[in-house]
């Protein structure tokens, strides 16, 4: 669970984009408040219905505006991309509904036309769930279309960039035994597994890997003539010529290699540079 909770989740930093979710919103969190009246609503008189269903979501595009606009802007360390995750997400969200709670809470008490009770704070909580659950689902949707669309992209590029220079590499390990030849051209991906790297490579139709006792950081420098191979995570490097497919997901974009039964994640700080390879 605790690593779960660590694992990169992107934050959504698109302004523009956020401006148009707050107004539609706001809008959606009047309609919805004057065409089902919860919150005793309907006792009020229509005058005071629309007063207090506009007041709310005023409230509505207020609460989101400080969240997704001015704190980000203010605070753009914290809330960066690269340090996101999913336990800061979640966090956030509550923080999110706690706000439009709040404000509701204040709304009503500074009117004071209506009776307020405990009864009356579940139903506001539920009521402030509503925008909160919108705006995760069209953040996470705008995320999933974006790298489905840029992943059919590259994957339509990866049929046109296909270059194979035949060249030996040498990787030597701490141990002689462990030593490793291979060409480049054949090499799939090579990650890191504590103080070994473990490289894998095509041989006729099937995939071969070895540990060799060396660190990623020195197979990177001994590769970096060869601009097909590139880090695309902490822990890999990754062959673009040998990618068969690339998917995307709200987490970001994954490549999969041929008769490999698990995918090598690419992080945010890499993305661009795979697409510039591509």
């Amino acid at each position: 669970m605790l690593e779960f909770l660590k694992k990169p989740y992107p934050f959504n930093d698109d302004l523009k984009h956020n401006t148009k979710i707050i107004f539609f919103i706001s809008v959606g969190v009047f309609v919805f408040l004057f065409l089902f009246q919860p919150l005793d609503i309907d006792a009020l008189a229509t005058r005071e219905k629309y007063f207090l269903a506009i007041g709310l979501g005023v409230i509505t595009f207020l609460s989101l505006s400080l969240n997704l606009l001015i704190l980000p802007s203010l605070l753009p360390r914290v809330f960066h991309g690269t340090s996101w995750n999913v336990k800061k997400e979640i966090l956030w969200d509550l923080w999110i509904l706690f706000t439009v709670g709040f404000g509701y809470f204040l709304y009503y008490k500074t009117l004071g036309i209506m009776s307020f009770g405990f009864d009356m704070i579940i139903k506001m909580i539920l009521i402030a769930v509503v925008p909160t659950s919108v705006l995760i689902v069209f953040n996470r949707n705008r995320l999933l279309q974006s790298h489905l669309k840029s992943a059919n992209e590259l994957n339509l590029k990866l049929k046109e960039h296909k270059s194979k220079p035949d060249k030996l590499i040498h990787f030597d390990s701490d141990y002689q035994k462990d030593n490793l030849s291979i060409k480049v051209s054949l090499i799939l991906f090579i990650r890191s597994a504590n103080n070994y790297i473990e490289v894998f490579w095509k041989e006729g139709q099937s995939v071969k890997n070895q540990m060799v006792r060396n660190s990623l950081t020195k197979a990177e420098e001994l590769l970096k003539e060869d601009k097909f191979i590139f880090k695309c995570h902490r822990s890999y490097l990754a062959n673009v010529n040998h990618i068969e497919k690339i998917e995307g997901s709200s987490q970001g974009y994954r490549l999969f290699f041929e008769n490999v039964d698990f995918p090598v994640p690419v992080s945010k700080n890499y993305t661009q540079k795979l697409k510039e390879l591509i």
